[in-house]
């Protein structure tokens, strides 16, 4: 606020001093001129031979009349009869209509200096010269009065004005503070929530309301961390905690049937390998990347229905609906028949007795569509089955080695896709619409 409050200060003294110049410019040409019409009025009345023995002017002003000879001839009131007003040395160097400055008590004028002007009147023959002194007295006194109300005014507009700036600036950066101070408490782990909002719907509102936006994302991308990171480790805890214990009893039985142990030990290393591949892939789709951002070099032009076919060839019984003609897209292949595996690993582990599967083109968009017979999902839950390691509590819960990846892999490579997955009834069952941009 002191830095405020001093380059208001010097603008003020610039400001001041900037007056003081102009108005003494001003009041001095403003003398000049008067000067100069008096001289003018002299020079008229000697061209029409009607000049006075006394010539009428201002009291702050003198005329004298001289010859070539330095010899007053006329003379206004006051005025001195015998000597010019002007020495011999500042007469010669004196052209017509200049003006001099002397001083003022030299010719009995008051004030400090005299403006002196001189003007050349009479035939060219018998010219003489008219001297026109005017004192600068009430120039001087007026830039004087302004010079003392500027020093004591000065002090008491800084004064106020920093009174002002400091309540001002005082009230405008309270709730900077506010926030400030929040923020530590925040960030020091004192204080949970939010930062202050201030009454006034300005700048520092706004800027509060979009601080308050990015620590509501923080804590949410915080609280997704560790609940990844927690159901991370418990999915990874269940297949370990099976082979440790089947290991554990085979040491302690000495007719173990080690081929069938290891049959089941692969059984939990592929699960631990999918759920490991999965979060992977989950974690490298966390980087933020836009809905069609793909990398360019795993595009390749396919055709839909293959790729799915490929993949459904995978399950024998699955019902699939291939379509007349090619539905080409430019896709991540591999990307593509990852999502096909997940929903018809889905739905096979949750069909009753029939999975189908068909592939339509709409015209700017191919639909993929996976149907099964079971339970379904609620429409209260179809938006909750996307989380990350989401389960419900009826027929879709961990019965069948599921992690809970499935849906949420779907969605996050889908959406890289620029495409959309929506899931609705299929009377009775699930069904899984994908919807993909194709040219």
């Amino acid at each position: 606020m002191w830095l405020s409050v001093i380059v208001v200060s010097a603008g003020l003294v610039t400001g001041g001093v900037l007056l003081i110049g102009v108005l003494n410019l001003a009041l001095l040409r403003a003398v000049n001129a008067e000067a100069g019409d008096t001289a003018a009025g002299v020079v008229k009345l000697i061209d029409q031979h009607s000049l006075a023995e006394v010539i009428q002017v201002n009291p702050s002003m003198q005329v004298q009349v001289i010859d070539s000879q330095d010899r007053v001839l006329a003379i206004s009131a006051g005025a001195d009869r015998l000597i010019p007003m002007l020495h011999d040395d500042e007469l010669r160097g004196l052209k017509d209509g200049e003006i001099t400055e002397i001083p003022g008590d030299r010719i009995g004028l008051p004030g400090g200096a005299a403006r002196v002007v001189m003007r050349t009147a009479g035939p060219p023959g018998n010219p003489v010269r008219v001297l026109v002194a005017r004192s600068t007295d009430d120039l001087d006194q007026g830039v004087h009065i302004l010079r003392v109300t500027l020093l004591i005014a000065f002090p008491l507009l800084v004064g106020m004005l920093a009174a002002i700036m400091w309540r001002i600036l005082g009230a405008a950066l309270r709730p900077v503070d506010a926030l400030r101070a929040g923020a530590e408490e925040i960030t020091g782990g004192t204080r949970h929530g939010r930062l202050p909002l201030p009454e006034s719907r300005d700048e520092i509102y706004r800027l509060a309301v979009t601080l308050n936006g990015m620590l509501y994302r923080l804590e949410a991308a915080r609280a997704r961390q560790r609940a990844f990171v927690a159901d991370a480790a418990h999915e990874l805890r269940s297949p370990l905690t099976n082979m440790r214990t089947e290991l554990e009893v085979a040491q302690r039985l000495p007719d173990t049937d080690w081929p069938a142990l290891s049959t089941d030990l692969l059984t939990d290393v592929d699960r631990l390998s999918r759920l490991v591949d999965d979060l992977l892939l989950l974690a490298r789709s966390d980087d933020g990347a836009p809905p069609g951002r793909l990398a360019a070099a795993r595009l390749a032009e396919v055709d839909l229905g293959g790729v799915i076919g490929d993949v459904v060839s995978r399950y024998p019984a699955i019902a699939y609906t291939r379509p007349p003609e090619a539905v080409l897209a430019t896709v991540e292949p591999d990307a593509i028949g990852r999502v096909a595996a997940n929903l018809l690993d889905n739905a096979e582990r949750h069909a009753r007795s029939r999975v189908a599967v068909e592939v339509v083109d709409e015209g700017g968009y191919a639909r993929i569509t996976v149907c099964d017979d079971g339970p379904g999902i609620p429409p209260a839950d179809r938006e909750r089955v996307f989380d990350r390691f989401t389960r419900l509590d009826d027929a879709r819960a961990r019965d069948a080695g599921g992690t809970g990846l499935g849906l949420a892999i779907v969605r996050e490579l889908v959406r890289r896709h620029g495409g959309t997955v929506t899931l609705g009834d299929a009377s009775p069952g699930l069904r899984v619409d994908i919807r993909l941009p194709i040219p």
